[in-house]
């Protein structure tokens, strides 16, 4: 991919191992050091199921994905799939809705980093939420600004340094798993009684327990597909292979995480209230508890080598997504320059300073990542939408991987994209679909009246589907039962099924929104052309 302003390409030198290794890595970050028990405290011994059901739902969209990811060998591939199906304006909002989801990851991490880092760093958050402090919003503005460094390094060295730190990032959640079981054995949890409200916690969990936000790594090898050596062969392998490892990792730490809490501290909290008062971190907590106190040395290092290598990775990747926007016209096209080392300097600034920002709103892990999980399964929505357009428009191109029974799955994956979008809850959705409403009307005063644009340039044609879209999801929520944060007008079930109508009314609609197969030829044989 030429850089117009420099004359720079990106590197392709990234092997089937480094993809895979940096959906590895960016799906072992922060979740599995604080995915356990927020899991556990919604859906107590059902949190197993969550991981289980999770896993599911992440494979499907990640076999959508394998299938676009091999006609779109482009760094930051989503941005310009939405732009070939959709045209501009779709483009535009889908680019600013990957990199609001992108740019929050890093940040994140660099709060797990902080979180568990209090522990012998004292006065770094407070409360039992591990709330960032003034002192720790520094520490975490310092953390985000070494990952963001590192990333002016050329793109192999980057994933180099990210599979060594992979093989460890593996290691250990696997390890841990064994030390609890070794420790504290307890198979009795399973029949404590769940959470009230534990069967609406199983799915609720899915997006606000960390069990999307951890299963997301496969996204990986889509962005760095632009920078592989062999991205119709590695690409589908690396998305398929990171789900299945990451969920396998993530059922058995969950499994040992139950069994390992003594039942004694059940009886007197329930799983509702369960937290290690006075200790950061709770795999860190529940190991001292059992009297693995050595183990939870180990863990506090981690704590740092996980969050810190996930954040590094997608760093990368989220600098791929502005530098992708600026090549669609969506962000001045500075943020697209390269340095002489093929590396999106610009963008990379711009991921920092931007992400600095989503420390205000959510300055803990908590409070953070429901929002990360809502608006990245919203940025991933659109694949199956995708997939038919491109699969009708392009049926001669050509596709290394080709997803077999695509027209039921498609659908289906979009059904229950929509479903963790609304397990978020209403309040996470209000700031999402705000945030997306100030952008697209900043971007249409700028288009109309800066600009000077026309309607029909504009191409609001094949995007109003959105408006009924979005739409539906915010009135779903707000009708939706109180574990939603809704007004309780319509019980949890209900509102899936209503929700799962609406999903295929809207995928429909999508579909028959799109560009013209003629329009879509054109505009994908030009973004190919761009990638070489």
């Amino acid at each position: 991919m030429t850089n117009l302003q420099t004359g720079s390409k990106l590197k392709k030198d990234v092997g089937l191992f480094g993809l895979l290794f940096a959906g590895v890595g960016g799906m072992i970050g922060s979740g599995w050091l604080f995915g356990p028990l927020e899991t556990a405290t919604q859906a107590g011994p059902l949190s197993l199921w969550s991981w289980l059901i999770g896993g599911v739902v992440v494979l499907l969209i990640a076999l959508v994905f394998a299938e676009l990811a091999t006609l779109f060998p482009l760094s930051g591939a989503l941005v310009h799939m939405s732009y070939v199906s959709h045209g501009s304006l779709v483009g535009f909002i889908w680019g600013w809705i990957l990199i609001l989801a992108y740019i929050a990851i890093a940040p994140i991490e660099a709060m797990a980093i902080v979180s568990y880092a209090s522990a012998y760093l004292p006065g770094l958050t407070e409360g039992s939420g591990g709330v960032l402090t003034a002192k720790g919003f520094g520490v975490a503005t310092i953390v985000l600004g070494v990952m963001v460094a590192l990333n002016f390094l050329m793109i192999r060295t980057v994933l180099s340094v990210n599979s060594w730190v992979t093989i460890w990032k593996i290691a250990v959640p696997i390890v841990t798993a064994i030390v609890l079981m070794t420790y504290s054995w307890h198979p009795e949890n399973f029949s404590a009684p769940i959470p009230k409200g534990g069967a609406e916690g199983v799915f609720t969990a899915i997006a606000t327990g960390g069990v999307f936000f951890s299963l997301f790594g496969f996204r990986q090898a889509i962005d760095l597909a632009g920078e592989s050596s062999n991205p119709h062969r590695d690409v589908p392998i690396s998305i398929v292979g990171t789900v299945l490892i990451g969920t396998v990792i993530y059922v058995l730490l969950q499994f040992s995480f139950v069994v390992a809490i003594d039942p004694a501290t059940l009886d007197k909290e329930g799983w509702a209230q369960l937290h290690f008062k006075g200790i950061a971190g709770p795999l860190a907590a529940i190991s001292m508890t059992i009297g693995a106190t050595w183990w939870a040395t180990i863990l506090y290092a981690d704590a740092i080598v996980s969050p810190g290598a996930c954040g590094l990775i997608y760093t990368t990747t989220t600098s791929r997504v502005v530098m992708a926007s600026a090549q669609n016209k969506m962000l001045p096209q500075l943020f697209a320059r390269l340095n002489k080392r093929g590396t999106p300097w610009v963008a990379l600034i711009a991921t920092y300073v931007v992400g600095l920002m989503f420390f205000l709103p959510f300055p803990s892990w908590q409070k953070m990542v429901g929002y990360i999980s809502s608006i990245t399964v919203l940025s991933y929505g659109i694949g199956p939408i995708l997939l038919i357009c491109l699969r009708r428009a392009l049926p001669d191109a050509k596709r290394p991987f080709k997803l077999a029974g695509a027209s039921f799955l498609a659908p289906m994956a979009f059904i229950c994209s929509n479903w963790v979008i609304l397990w978020a809850g209403a309040a996470t959705l209000d700031f999402i679909f705000g945030l997306i409403g100030v952008i697209v009307l900043v971007h249409a005063v700028h288009y109309f009246i800066w600009q000077k644009g026309t309607w029909q340039n504009y191409q609001f044609g094949t995007a109003w589907f959105l408006l009924p879209y979005f739409a539906s999801l915010w009135v779903l929520a707000q009708v939706g039962p109180t574990e939603l944060g809704g007004s309780n007008q319509i019980s949890f079930l209900p509102i899936m099924g209503m929700s799962a109508l609406a999903s295929l009314i809207i995928f429909y609609l999508a579909i028959s929104t799109s560009l013209s197969h003629e329009r879509m030829q054109v505009v994908f044989k030009e973004k190919i052309a761009e990638s070489k």
